[in-house]
Order: structure tokens, then sequence, then C-alpha cells
């Protein structure tokens, strides 16, 4: 799947703040024992990056109308040719 510029930024920004709490997760998990909090907060950043993922926002909602507009006006050079 193709994603654009404000998307891959979107997921980097996500990815700064679901690494770490995987980390902690982790180490909650099989370095210190507590696996209650360790897999929490591995859900928890699963979860973060996920939401990010497959959630739509009002943003992405113009976004996706403005791309079948685009799409149903401007016709491509290969659908010209059938």
């Amino acid at each position: 799947m193709a994603r654009s510029i404000l998307g891959m930024v979107g997921l980097g920004a996500t990815l700064v703040f679901a690494i770490p709490v995987a980390m902690l997760g982790f180490d909650y998990l099989v370095l210190q024992g507590k696996t209650g909090i360790g897999a929490a907060l591995l859900v928890a950043a699963g979860l973060m990056i996920a939401i990010e993922e497959y959630v739509t926002t009002p943003g992405d909602l113009a976004g996706t109308a403005v791309e079948k507009t685009l799409g149903t006006v401007v016709k491509s050079p290969d659908d010209d040719e059938n």
C-alpha cells in the first residue's frame, strides 16, 4: 500500500511514542517478571500503531474524497486507450 509523505510522518511520530512503551513492556515482562504490567504495555504499544494505521480521522476523509473525485474526473492515459 502506498503511503503519502504525511502518512509516513504520522507513522514515524506514532513509533516515537510506541517504541519506548514496547521496550518498557518487554523489560517488565521478561527481565523483571511483572507479567501483567509488561503484557499491558506491549498491548498498548500495539494498539497505538494499529489505531494510527486503521482508524479513519476527519482529516483522512477529506483526502479520500479528493482522491475519489480526481479519479472520476481525470482519466489516466490507460483508460483512454480502451
